[in-house]
């Protein structure tokens, strides 16, 4: 903290005697000039004890990790009205990676322009985004069409369906594909190799699970209070490749 002090300056006067009223004057100047620093000094400290941690939750100096929102649209809908409110709130939270969930069940729930339209937002905020695709049925393929849109990656989320049908569905992935892949699993042991392997280690419980070589997550439904909720954040980033949230509804309905 930066406190200015009063100089100290030497007497003087002229023929006629001692000027009182100018140095009184000049000492006026010099405590206003300590009590408007006082008041910025304390604006300052109130803004990095306040308005900061509220505005960046989930911010890390781990530059280089995944930090990724998950956007589950069987818990509350995103498209082209409220995209744009999604994307400012994953920055304003610290994250830099958006798991956008566009095909649910056998249905492709966007068209062509509106999924490019959500990288261009996307990327606009500097947010990596994935195309996360949800699956709960074997005879379910992965839309094709999507690989063109200009999307970061593609994430399977296929933990309901048998492990030969995820190695089916992660093969046709790599084969026709050449961005990132993801698969998001609650399978604690999985073998399934794509370029990010996301443990849904949403439970207390799993956090022995949470390595390096994976990445970690957090379940918001899962947490008990904002304090549960920053420190399995921080324990999943700091001790994983990265850390993913599920979900978006959940954080703005925690107010977390």
């Amino acid at each position: 903290m930066l406190i200015l002090y009063p100089i100290a300056g030497k007497s003087w006067s002229l023929a006629l005697g001692r000027r009182p009223r100018q140095r009184k004057t000049h000492g006026a100047g010099r405590y206003l000039l300590v009590a408007a620093s006082l008041v910025i000094v304390v604006g300052v400290v109130v803004w990095y004890a306040y308005f900061l941690p509220h505005q960046v939750q989930g911010s890390t100096t781990e530059t280089g990790k995944p930090v990724i929102l998950y956007v589950n649209q069987g818990n509350g809908r995103v498209n082209a009205t409220n995209f744009g409110a999604m994307a400012t709130f994953a920055v304003a939270h610290g994250f830099n990676t958006v798991f956008f969930q566009i095909y649910r069940e056998g249905v492709l729930l966007f068209s062509q322009h509106d999924l490019q339209a959500f990288v261009t937002q996307a990327h606009q905020k500097n947010l990596s985004i994935f195309f996360a695709l949800y699956f709960n049925d074997s005879s379910q393929q992965i839309p094709t069409s999507i690989y063109g849109d200009g999307e970061d990656g593609v994430s399977l989320d296929m933990s309901t369906l048998g492990f030969s049908s995820q190695e089916s569905l992660l093969a046709n992935l790599k084969d026709g594909y050449g961005g990132t892949t993801a698969v998001t699993t609650d399978n604690m042991t999985s073998t399934l190799k794509p370029d990010l392997l996301v443990l849904e280690t949403y439970d207390i419980s799993l956090q022995s699970y949470i390595t390096h070589g994976i990445i970690g997550s957090v379940g918001v439904f899962a947490t008990s209070s904002q304090a549960d909720y920053q420190s399995r954040f921080q324990y999943a980033l700091h001790n994983s490749d990265g850390v993913m949230v599920f979900d978006y509804a959940g954080l703005l309905k925690s107010g977390y």
